[in-house]
């Protein structure tokens, strides 16, 4: 056998190689189908999904409105990004975030609602690629009708860090071939900002405010059950706020806190009784003590006014 002979065998069994191979590569690539989307939800309920920093940020911004929607059979759930262990004076570390993951269950058993905390260090969070894959697949497993979370302008890296990586869901979560092993959603969520006193870029707008006096005990007692930032005073808090020791000046402390948080949470009311009386009309909105207010983000769908109140159930007919 010559070695031109050889040379054109190899030669030869090479091309059928590659052409096999380039036939079974357009056979895989033609057998890639589009994933399948989200089944709808079959008990009609309004699905929410919040996302908050820290394990409180949640509790105290749609606090209410969680539990309003829970008293007639929506089904929320709070995430919180990180686990807080770094947000208290006297402890860190494991210790805290196991401290700071058992108030928030605490506070979804008040509220009636579902809560989860992710694995990620406090002040730790970034908008990487990972990160937002896991955003993505959060809001597609609850298959939310809403989406709630800070707004992107924000004191805390946390919160803007947050902020980001939930608008930055906004649509890829329609998207079939990103994270294909989570059905994809059909319609995108409506996604709304929490409330904040920050004016750059931009100030907050109230686009949607909702009256809580119906649910404010609940708010408050979850207020209290988040002991760690609220007794004790989260990272600017000491050892005399809350002693172990010392049931008069415990009590003294819970009973301060409470009053605290009611005129915190009865503030916004007043700050925001114009928009109030859009929704619920002068007279109703006048009676209005505690309220929730939340903007509408651009990312998501634009809701009209109509199905606001569908998302909402708690307004009067207009």
């Amino acid at each position: 056998m010559t070695d031109r002979f050889v040379r054109e065998r190899w030669l030869a069994g090479s091309l059928l190689l590659s052409c096999v191979l380039l036939f079974l590569a357009g056979t895989l690539d033609a057998a890639i189908s589009k994933p399948a989307p989200a089944p709808d939800t079959a008990d009609g309920k309004l699905r929410i999904i919040c996302f908050g920093a820290h394990p409180d940020d949640n509790e105290f911004k749609a606090g209410g409105v969680a539990a309003m929607w829970a008293a007639q059979g929506h089904h929320v759930k709070f995430v919180s990004t990180t686990n807080g262990d770094i947000g208290h004076w006297g402890m860190a570390g494991g210790p805290l975030a196991q401290v700071r993951t058992a108030e928030v269950e605490r506070c979804a058993e008040i509220f009636g609602i579902e809560t989860e905390v992710l694995d990620i260090h406090d002040g730790e969070i970034m908008p990487t690629l990972e990160n937002r894959r896991t955003i993505v697949r959060l809001i597609r497993e609850w298959r939310a009708d809403i989406v709630m979370c800070h707004r992107p302008n924000d004191y805390h890296p946390d919160h803007r860090y947050t902020a980001i990586l939930v608008q930055d869901a906004g649509y890829m979560v329609t998207v079939p071939f990103f994270c294909p092993n989570v059905p994809y959603l059909r319609r995108n969520p409506v996604f709304l900002f929490y409330q904040d006193r920050f004016q750059k870029p931009n100030p907050f707008a109230a686009d949607i405010a909702v009256g809580i006096d119906a649910v404010i005990d609940k708010k408050l007692d979850a207020a209290l059950a988040l002991a760690s930032q609220t007794l004790e005073g989260g990272c600017n808090g000491n050892e005399r706020l809350y002693p172990e020791n010392d049931p008069d000046k415990r009590k003294a402390r819970e009973q301060e806190v409470r009053q605290r948080f009611d005129r915190r949470f009865a503030s916004t009311a007043n700050q925001f009784r114009e928009q109030l009386n859009g929704w619920y009309g002068q007279e109703r909105a006048g009676k209005i003590k505690y309220a929730e207010v939340f903007e509408i983000c651009e990312y998501g769908r634009r809701p009209s006014k109509q199905e606001i109140r569908k998302l909402f159930p708690f307004f009067p007919n207009p």
